[in-house]
């Protein structure tokens, strides 16, 4: 075998030491916001897979959670601007992409159209109740998220970069909403339920909200840092049998190939598309090099597996008749779909491996 190359070596070398700074970055963003946000460990990790992958999170959890705070302190750690917007049933498109209006210049006289910029123009936009505004501003949102750009007046104007949205959902409450579509949800990368915490998380969150303390944040990353280690998260390798696993779960949701498990026919209407074997790899890259390493393996895929899928599985009636949630049937998918290549390529084959 013949020596790598001193080009190869150099990269090499500056790809570990990108994956050393985002994992020190990852630990040192988890302390500051911890020292703000008791528990939900899971939910900031899950917040920084999506950010470092260029993907935008739905949060859906019961108010009082500190969804909010979490948001607003995750962009103070991270050296970002952050804008809130409180989506209600009369907010119009205008409202959050910006408007036209005429200025004179008291010098000459004339009038001139101006652009001013509305609350998407920010690093991280917090959508809050984004199923309580109507389907014309949601999709206005949901253009930016895409496109990362809004159109006002025929003319486009690009959003800051890096672009990320978290939108909230309540639950629990569902009257006077309007829930998103199914093609509307998929253009999220994660979907992350924030839970209540534990009896001892909950004992120091009052402990520490009830006191007359303020914690100033440190910033952990400038916006040129962060630009950089998304250009590198895409470049982390990933093995062919690390895709065809990912790809596993979503070809296995759909009820309409020859390998569906009886479950996924009995329960599910329709499955999840190409974007998520996407965001599955993706998730999978930005988790590996937020632990330190510099390949994505199957152990990464499947911890991201239940955010990416749960909002793009659609159940029918037998599911809810029997109380089967979109988790119980990805956790049974996890348990079926073989890890090893061999298993995975016999698959690939159309020669499926003993289930």
């Amino acid at each position: 075998m013949s020596d790598p190359s001193p080009a190869s070596a150099a990269e090499s070398a500056a790809d570990l030491e990108s994956v050393a700074r985002l994992g020190a970055a990852y630990r040192r963003i988890s302390d500051e916001v911890g020292r703000v946000i008791v528990g939900q460990r899971h939910v900031i990790e899950e917040l920084l897979i999506a950010m470092f992958a260029r993907g935008h999170c739905l949060l859906v959890g019961v108010p009082g959670l500190a969804k909010t705070l979490l948001v607003r302190t995750l962009a103070d750690s991270l050296d970002l601007s952050f804008s809130r917007v409180q989506f209600t049933p009369d907010l119009m498109p205008a409202d959050i992409t910006g408007t036209e209006v005429i200025q004179e210049d008291k010098t000459t006289g004339t009038r001139a159209f101006r652009f001013l910029p509305g609350p998407l123009f920010a690093h991280v936009v917090l959508a809050d109740e984004i199923n309580r505004t109507p389907p014309k501003t949601q999709a206005a949102l949901l253009e930016a998220m895409q496109e990362h750009q809004v159109t006002v007046g025929g003319r486009r104007h690009t959003l800051p970069e890096p672009f990320f949205v978290l939108a909230t959902q309540n639950p629990i409450e569902q009257e006077g909403t309007y829930p998103l579509p199914e093609a509307q949800l998929d253009r999220f990368m994660f979907n992350v339920l924030v839970d209540y915490p534990t009896e001892e998380e909950e004992f120091q969150i009052v402990r520490q909200t009830t006191a007359d303390t303020v914690v100033q944040t440190v910033k952990s990353l400038s916006q040129q840092e962060i630009g950089a280690l998304q250009q590198f998260v895409r470049r982390v390798p990933v093995a062919d049998h690390v895709i065809r696993y990912a790809m596993q779960f979503t070809r296995l949701s759909r009820n309409r190939g020859p390998d569906t498990p009886e479950f996924v026919k009995k329960y599910v209407s329709w499955g999840a598309g190409p974007r998520a074997s996407q965001y599955l790899v993706l998730g999978a890259k930005a988790r590996a090099v937020l632990h330190g390493r510099p390949y994505a393996s199957t152990e990464d895929v499947r911890a991201v597996a239940l955010p990416v899928l749960r909002h793009r599985l659609m159940t029918n009636f037998n599911a809810e008749a029997e109380g089967i949630r979109p988790d119980n049937i990805i956790q049974r998918l996890i348990e079926l779909i073989p890890v090893d290549a061999q298993s995975l390529n016999r698959m690939a084959t159309l020669e499926p491996a003993s289930r």
